[in-house]
C-alpha cells in the first residue's frame, strides 16, 4: 500500500502501523502526491490545535480518521500519538476485526504499562490507558498489565549500579526454516568455532576486569545463542569457567543457559553446566509433532525432547523454560494443543508461546503455502493463553515482532511466581545489558527513557577478526557505564 506524509515526517511510525494492520500488501513510501489507492496521513497546526488526519483508500473506497491535540502540550511522543490514533481510525472501517493490539505497533507494549505503573498508577488505569489511548482489545490489555505487574516486582530487586550479561554462542547443529537469526550450522562453522570461542573469552576476561574497575554488579546472566550446547562437554566448561573466573557472581540472583535442542543435549553438558552456576535452562520444542519438527528441519523427535527436560530434571535443574511457536508449517489448532498439553504434562516453571514471525532471512518466508491461516494461528495462540492461565502459569514478559501472523505476540508464562529476570529487564529496558559474543547487542540505559546501542561485528568471522576493536569498544562502554548518571529504579 502507498503511503505519502503532507506536513511532518514520521515515516516510521506511519509505516510500522500500516505493516502490522495490513501486512498482506507491500509497503510503498511515496514523496509525491498520487491517485487512488493508498493512505495519506496529513498534519496542520492552528491557532489552538495540532490536528492529525488520515484517508485511506482501497478497491476505491475511501475512509478518513483525525485527531486533535493542544498545541499547550505537544511533545513528540504526543504527536506521533495522534498521528498513528488517526491512521487506525481510518483504517478500521477497512479491516475485517478489529486488530487485536490497536494502534500500536512497537515491538515492546508492555514498555507503556510498565512505566505507568512505576509512575504510581494502578492495573485498573493502566488497563484504561491501553483501551482508551491504543484501542487495544479486553484479551491483549490483560495480558499487557498482568505483565507489567510481573515487571514492577522485578524492577524491585535492582539497585541503579545492576547490570544484566548476555554471552552468545551464535552456532546450531542446523538451521530451523523459520531462523532468521545469524548463527552458524555446525557443518558450515568448520574451523570457526575454536577461535570465536577463544575471543569470546577475551571479551569476558575486558569486560569482567571492567565491571570491577567501574563498580558495577552483576545481577542476571544468560547464555544464549544459536544453541549454547552446541559446544562440546569440555568446550562448555571452558567457557563457563571463565566467566566464574572473571565475574563476581556474589550477587547474581539468575543464570540461564540456553540448551533448546534436544539433539545437543547429553547428561554430561547438563551436569557441568549445573555444576558451573548455573540454576535455570530452556528446552526448546517449539512443537511436540515430529512432522512439524521435520518440516522445519529438526533432526529430533518428540520423545527427544522428554528425554532431555528428564535429564535436565536429573541433573538439578528446576527451573526449565521451554518454547512452543504457534503457527509452524504442518501443524494446525488440534496439533498444537496436543503439543502443548505434552509440554504441559512436564510441568516445566516456565512456556513461551511465540507466534511465527516471516522474516526475509529465514527459509519459510519464500516458502508460505505450507502455514496455517491467520485464523488458525489466532486459535492456538488462544488456546495456549486459556490453557496456562487455568493451569496456573502468569504471563511475565510480552513482546511482539515484525511480519508476525495476525500481528499477535509472543508471551512468556511462568508458575509459582518463577519468571526470568533477564528476559524482563532485556525487554522492558529496566538496567544496562552488556552483550558479549558475535552478533551481541548492548544496551546503555540511562535517564529520562533513554537507550544507547552497541553492537558488536554481526557474523563470527567478523566478530574474530575485529576482536581488538570489539575490547576498545567494550572497554569504553565500561567507562561511559561507570560516569553515567543512573536512572531511578524503583525499591
Amino acid at each position: 500500500m502507498k503511503l505519502y506524509l503532507h506536513g511532518h515526517s514520521d515515516r516510521y511510525a506511519l509505516e510500522q502501523l500500516q505493516l502490522c494492520l495490513f501486512p498482506e500488501e507491500p509497503m510503498e513510501f511515496c514523496d509525491k502526491p498520487f491517485r487512488g489507492d493508498g493512505a495519506v496521513s496529513r498534519l496542520s497546526y492552528g491557532k489552538k490545535y495540532l490536528t492529525a488526519t488520515a484517508k485511506i483508500t482501497r478497491n476505491g473506497v475511501t475512509t478518513r480518521g483525525i485527531q486533535r491535540l493542544a498545541l499547550e502540550k505537544e511533545t513528540y511522543a504526543l504527536r506521533r500519538r495522534i498521528l498513528q490514533r488517526a491512521y487506525y481510525l481510518a483504517a478500521l472501517p477497512q479491516l475485517p476485526a478489529a486488530p487485536p493490539w490497536g494502534a500500536l505497533s512497537g515491538v515492546r507494549p508492555t514498555k507503556l504499562s510498565t512505566r505507568h505503573l512505576l509512575a504510581g498508577g494502578t492495573a485498573e488505569s493502566a488497563d484504561r490507558l491501553m483501551e482508551e489511548t491504543f484501542f487495544v482489545t479486553p484479551a491483549r490489555r490483560r495480558l499487557c498489565v498482568q505483565a507489567s505487574l510481573a515487571s514492577v516486582e522485578a524492577a524491585r530487586l535492582l539497585a541503579p549500579s545492576d547490570v544484566s550479561v548476555y554471552v552468545g554462542i551464535p552456532f546450531c547443529p542446523t538451521r530451523c526454516s523459520y531462523c532468521s537469526f545469524v548463527s552458524q550450522t555446525e557443518g558450515s562453522a568448520g574451523k570457526l568455532l575454536t577461535p570465536y570461542l577463544d575471543c569470546l573469552l577475551r571479551e569476558i576476561e575486558t569486560v569482567g576486569a571492567g565491571m570491577r574497575r567501574s563498580g558495577l554488579t552483576l545481577r542476571t546472566l544468560y547464555i544464549g545463542g544459536g544453541t549454547p550446547t552446541t559446544l562440546s562437554a569440555p568446550q562448555i566448561r571452558l567457557l563457563m569457567e571463565a566467566i566464574n573466573r572473571h565475574f563476581d557472581r556474589s550477587r547474581l540472583i539468575e543464570y540461564t543457559v540456553e540448551a533448546g535442542r534436544p539433539d545437543t543435549i547429553d547428561p554430561e553438558k547438563l551436569r557441568i553446566i549445573r555444576e558451573l552456576g548455573a540454576g535455570r535452562v530452556s528446552i526448546n520444542p517449539q512443537t511436540m509433532n515430529d512432522a512439524v519438527l521435520r518440516a522445519v528441519g529438526r533432526r529430533h523427535s518428540a520423545a527427544d525432547i522428554e528425554r532431555a527436560f528428564f535429564q535436565a530434571q536429573e541433573a538439578g535443574f528446576a527451573s526449565i523454560n521451554m518454547d512452543l511457536i504457534a503457527g509452524l508449517p504442518e501443524d494446525d489448532p488440534e496439533s498444537f494443543a496436543r503439543s502443548l498439553d505434552r509440554v504441559l504434562a512436564l510441568n516445566p516453571s516456565n512456556i513461551t508461546v511465540h507466534t511465527l514471525a516471516l522474516k526475509k532471512g529465514a527459509e519459510l518466508f519464500h516458502r508460505r503455502e505450507a502455514l496455517p491461516s491467520q485464523a488458525a494461528v489466532e486459535e492456538m495462540v488462544d488456546c495456549a493463553n486459556a490453557a496456562l492461565s487455568a493451569r496456573g502459569y502468569a504471563p511475565y514478559y510480552l513482546y511482539r515482532q515484525k511480519y508476525m501472523t495476525g500481528s499477535l505476540e509472543n508471551v512468556g508464562w511462568c508458575r509459582d511466581g518463577d519468571a526470568c529476570l533477564y528476559n524482563i529487564y532485556m525487554m522492558e529496558e529496566l538496567s544496562s545489558i552488556l552483550a558479549l559474543g558475535g552478533g551481541a547487542v548492548s544496551k546503555r540505559n540511562l535517564p529520562e527513557n533513554r537507550l544507547e546501542r552497541q553492537c558488536n561485528p554481526k557474523y563470527p568471522k567478523q566478530y574474530v577478526e575485529r576482536i581488538q576493536e570489539v575490547l576498545a569498544e567494550k572497554t569504553a562502554l565500561l567507562e561511559q557505564l561507570t560516569t553515567d548518571e543512573k536512572p531511578g529504579i524503583i525499591t
